[in-house]
């Protein structure tokens, strides 16, 4: 056998049993507690966590609603989807730098040759040798890059890394996006409520202008008593405005999440409704279960994949780069005999690039790479810290707000008894004007701080649901993207 196939083969069989360089990829074995540290003292239980449509337990058509719009028409979602899209066209280039390129190429030149050159310029040239001539040329040159000590594969491995990581990156905004919403309509509705309730305070603390207004006239009041009434009525309706702000803002921010201009809304959303009533029990599961669930999570892990291959792309350079490289085609200086046997040329055969002095920079791009992948392993194991901590949080403002809010409703109980018991004590000038006054601040004041108690409920909810990584299992269904590459 002739040595250049002896060559050949002996390339192919070192690049289809080469070695793969650099650290092979484990996912880290993270721990969770068995059981979450806070109690479970505000309606939560252990059973298996149902996430994934948490929304519609509000039981709010309009929430679900606007639900589904926004994971259609959200911008950053958007995004998100060509983020994805871009990483897995990444990934078809690095898949594609394990094969073979070719490329096909024609010409045609009229070529001229010097008469004083230094080999024909010294010999006797006969005269019918010509200096000018017809240059016709066609032909193609293929090259093949074999991966033998696996830099390419690494490189592939990494890209693959990076779709997972996409993938999972467009979860999470997607979870994002979930909570966004519900919050942002729940403190819509809420504004909605303390509006009215400031609304209900303002007539009753004008009833109370008009008639120390009237009892001073008829000489029973002072007009002190007027002062004081007027000054409690200014306040109140000095909050009117920041409240119409607050919930005008909240509608704005709607129509941005669903990818409307801000007043899209305004029609929509104007008529006041009650804020949604929060579920009776929230199942959270076991904390077991959130690391497999929070794609945050899984995002940071498929980034430590990443950066744990590009170890090893750093490290091929170190090795030789064996390509199989070849030529060939037609060459003439006439078209009549262009394609035929005698204007074949050709060449085939193996090349070695080595880069043997690179002043240390091969090995600094290692330790780079080393680098991030040790900053990538601190980022996933801080991630999943944060993920129990997001819910050990949630637990703990859900339960504590829940026993504000019950402290609250029998704070506005007693305001209301306050204010009759003020009011006919007053009537029978038994009591000062002020009294009268105290009492209407102090019932206001409270039913706005239930309001924003029951505010403070749902949204806790929201942010546990989210702190549990759930609601993009369902909402992803609506999301179609092709050519899928598992991460």
């Amino acid at each position: 056998m002739k040595p250049i196939p002896l060559i050949l083969i002996a390339l192919l069989a070192l690049a289809v049993t080469g070695c793969v360089v650099g650290p092979n990829y484990h996912r880290p074995a993270l721990s969770s507690p068995a059981h979450w540290s806070e109690p479970l003292a505000g309606g939560e239980s252990n059973a298996p966590a149902d996430l994934d449509a948490w929304w519609k337990s509000f039981h709010d058509p309009e929430l679900d609603s606007l639900i589904a719009r926004a994971t259609a028409s959200n911008l950053d979602l958007r995004s998100a989807r060509a983020r994805v899209l871009e990483a897995r066209a990444r990934y078809g280039i690095a898949s594609a730098a394990l094969w073979p390129s070719a490329d096909v190429s024609g010409s045609y030149a009229r070529a001229g040759t010097s008469h004083h050159q230094p080999v024909l310029g010294s010999l006797p040239v006969p005269p019918e040798v010509p200096f000018e001539n017809d240059v016709y040329q066609v032909g193609f040159d293929a090259s093949w890059e074999l991966d033998v000590f696996g830099g390419q594969r690494r490189a592939r491995e990494a890209a693959r890394a990076e779709v997972g990581a996409a993938e999972y990156g467009r979860r999470d905004t997607l979870l994002t996006l979930l909570g966004d919403v519900a919050r942002n309509y729940l403190e819509v509705r809420a504004d909605q409520r303390r509006l009215a309730i400031a609304r209900e305070n303002l007539r009753a603390q004008a009833e109370a202008l008009a008639i120390a207004q009237d009892r001073f006239t008829n000489g029973v009041a002072t007009d002190l008593d007027v002062q004081q009434a007027a000054t409690l009525l200014a306040t109140t309706e000095a909050e009117v405005p920041a409240l119409k702000t607050a919930r005008q803002a909240g509608i704005h921010r709607l129509g941005v999440l669903l990818g409307l201009p801000p007043g899209a809304l305004l029609a929509e959303l104007s008529e006041d409704a009650p804020i949604p009533a929060a579920p009776p029990e929230v199942p959270v599961g076991l904390p077991s279960d959130l690391l497999l669930r929070r794609p945050d999570v899984q995002k940071a892990e498929r980034q430590l994949a990443a950066a744990t291959a590009n170890i090893g792309v750093a490290m091929a350079d170190l090795f030789p780069k064996i390509s199989l490289t070849g030529i060939g085609g037609f060459e003439s200086i006439s078209s009549g005999d262009w394609f035929t046997a005698g204007s074949r040329f050709w060449s085939l055969g193996p090349t070695v690039q080595w880069k043997i002095f690179e002043a240390g920079r091969i090995r600094a791009n290692i330790r780079v790479q080393t680098a991030r992948q040790e900053q990538a392993l601190a980022a996933y194991e801080r991630t999943a810290l944060s993920a129990f901590q997001d819910v050990e949080d949630g637990l703990e403002a859900y339960a504590n707000e829940q026993v504000r809010r019950r402290s609250l409703r029998t704070a506005v109980a007693s305001s209301r008894e306050s204010l009759d018991l003020a009011r006919r004590l007053y009537t029978q000038g038994l009591t000062a004007f002020v009294n009268v006054l105290e009492a209407e601040r102090s019932l206001y004041q409270a039913e706005d701080a239930l309001v924003q108690s029951d505010r403070a409920v749902a949204t806790d909810v929201v942010a546990l649901y989210k702190a549990l990584g759930g609601g993009w299992q369902t909402a992803e269904s609506r999301v179609t993207l092709a050519h899928t590459v598992t991460p």
